[in-house]
């Protein structure tokens, strides 16, 4: 009507209070907080009652405050550097399904391969005092290192292998991974190799080891053209087509993804090059999209999932105040396709 006043959605409502949905059901707080944390304690018909209300109302409960006595907040935090590809988002899946299954939540941080970033992220996230940390590789910042030390809360990093760990570390050794490779290439007695590969510190790793094993064999050309993380397809492309134009003889070529040596692939059937006669590539990740490039792509395959299940169960060890071990080894194996 005309001259009414009326309220506009825009309006800031008081929240809906547990003591709101204990008058509204007509029990006593004491039953509504057991209903949401116990409800099997709960008689079904007051059970029903008091659901109903919640629904009515959009009630939700105040987990922090309802955990002031255990300092619980059933939160766990990860920070990983990207979710636009399956070798990071399949971790994150295995992590969420444990989390959940154990009545935790999971808040999520992408740092996108910047240790500053991390940084900022750590101090935003341990603001809201999660149960537990899970952070991506080894390799942080001092000031990093200084404030998951002084929080005091259990952290799992994943994705690396180290003798000395923040606390607990779930992965491989990326180093080892370049040595396979490199071995894996050797027995095939090409004339040539190369690496292709991204800046991170684990793609680094790789291509270290890669190098490693091959000293004293062959020296391991690398092409000279800038590659960021997560690398491309067009960057595997373009990396091989220089590589090509350095010289003759057969070439191996690993590189530090699927996606990069899937872009290396393209390129070499396009100039007419056979793989794997004239040039071998072995890419990392064994992605789905692996096994139908053509020829199909050889690979070095890691249980990605596992690799999120392992580190949600040994934070949530930890939070139980289980004694974890300090190193979680997981296995990695060459996936052996036709293009190598």
């Amino acid at each position: 009507m005309v001259g009414q006043k009326t309220r506009r959605l825009t309006e800031v409502a008081s929240p809906v209070t547990l003591a709101d949905i204990a008058r509204l059901a007509g029990v006593s707080p004491v039953t509504v907080s057991r209903a949401i944390n116990t409800p099997s304690l709960v008689k079904p018909k007051t059970l029903e009652a008091i659901e109903r209300v919640i629904a009515r109302t959009g009630y939700v409960p105040n987990l922090l405050a309802g955990g002031l006595a255990s300092r619980r907040t059933r939160l766990v935090a990860a920070i990983v550097p990207s979710v636009s590809s399956t070798i990071f988002a399949e971790a994150i899946e295995g992590l969420n399904a444990e989390l959940v299954a154990a009545g935790y939540q999971l808040l999520l941080g992408l740092s996108g391969y910047d240790h500053k970033r991390e940084m900022e992220l750590t101090r935003a996230i341990l603001a809201r005092r999660p149960d537990g940390i899970i952070l991506t590789g080894i390799t942080h910042l001092k000031e990093t290192r200084a404030m998951l030390s002084g929080a005091g809360l259990p952290v799992v990093e994943i994705w690396d292998s180290t003798p000395s760990p923040l606390d607990t570390a779930v992965g491989f050794s990326h180093y080892d991974v370049g040595a396979l490779v490199a071995e894996h290439l050797m027995a095939k007695g090409y004339s040539r190799y190369a690496q292709i590969g991204a800046n991170d510190p684990r793609a680094i790793q790789r291509r270290d080891g890669f190098i490693k094993r091959l000293s004293g064999v062959a020296k391991v050309e690398l092409p000279d053209v800038e590659m960021n993380s997560p690398s491309t397809f067009s960057d595997g492309r373009r990396a091989l087509s220089q590589l090509l134009g350095r010289g003759s003889g057969s070439l191996a070529v690993f590189g530090s993804s699927d996606v990069v040596a899937h872009g290396a692939l393209t390129e070499a059937i396009a100039r007419g090059c056979r793989v794997p006669q004239d040039v071998a590539i072995i890419g990392f990740g064994d992605f789905d999209f692996a096994p139908h490039t053509y020829p199909p792509l050889t690979t070095v395959r890691i249980d990605r999932r596992m690799i999120g299940t392992k580190a949600a169960q040994s934070i949530l060890r930890k939070i139980s105040g289980e004694t974890v071990e300090p190193m979680i080894e997981i296995d990695f194996q060459i996936v052996a396709r036709q293009s190598a």
